[in-house]
């Protein structure tokens, strides 16, 4: 078997998840950001975009922090399952999900409020209920709002390095995911593994933007 398989696995493992968690919390999240005028707006924006400025390192320390298991959620969490937060898969999905936040937040925003408030008034009009209009109206309208978000959510956490090794240390087959595991090859002068691995994930980030590309083009020459 391929020695670099297990991190290439657990990477693309990690960066579905985080993908689907954050479209599923993140849509609500960008729909609200789309249609409110409440003066907290600015605030919100600007937590949301924080991950793409701070730097991974500094993000990573404070959610080793916050997640210990010497802190008030850590602590609840080893209540529960019995199992630290830190350097764990589950540690590591939190903080991916923190990490890309941005990456799917902000592109569905965009996308819902391209979509404008007469397609929901008329809607509204005919009949149709707030949730029947958001998923009939809004969601087919801003479909590649959805599409972009998610490739770039699971580009961006595929390249991860900084905050998941803060968080999740270095554990074989627990939270050494490939951005790691080239690390440790270079580090160990291991260059033929390290050209490997690399090479793999550039052509993976490769081909998902190019796909997104195309198909965002074909989206917008249909509409």
């Amino acid at each position: 078997m391929f020695p670099g398989l297990d991190p290439l696995l657990l990477t693309a493992k990690l960066a579905m998840l985080t993908t689907l968690i954050l479209l599923v919390i993140g849509t609500p999240a960008a729909w609200w950001l789309a249609n409110t005028s409440s003066r907290i707006k600015p605030v919100i924006e600007a937590v949301v975009a924080l991950p793409i400025v701070l730097p991974p390192t500094v993000l990573g320390f404070y959610l080793l922090v916050i997640m210990s298991p010497q802190s008030t959620i850590g602590s609840w969490w080893v209540d529960i399952t019995g199992q630290t937060l830190t350097f764990s898969f589950s540690g590591l999905v939190i903080a991916s999900v923190i990490y890309s936040l941005p990456f799917v937040v902000q592109p569905i925003q965009n996308a819902f409020e391209s979509v404008g408030r007469d397609m929901m008034e008329a809607a509204y009009t005919l009949g149709a209920k707030p949730l029947d209009a958001f998923f009939t109206v809004a969601v087919p309208l801003a479909k590649r709002g959805f599409l972009t978000g998610g490739i770039l959510g699971f580009a961006h956490t595929l390249g991860e390095f900084g905050v998941v090794l803060m968080v999740g240390g270095n554990i074989p087959g627990e939270t050494r995911v490939a951005s790691i595991a080239i690390y440790d090859h270079v580090e160990m002068l291991e260059y033929d593994q390290a050209h490997v691995l690399a090479a793999i994930l550039l052509a993976f980030a490769f081909g998902t933007m190019l796909f997104m590309y195309l198909l965002n083009h074909r989206l917008k020459v249909r509409s």
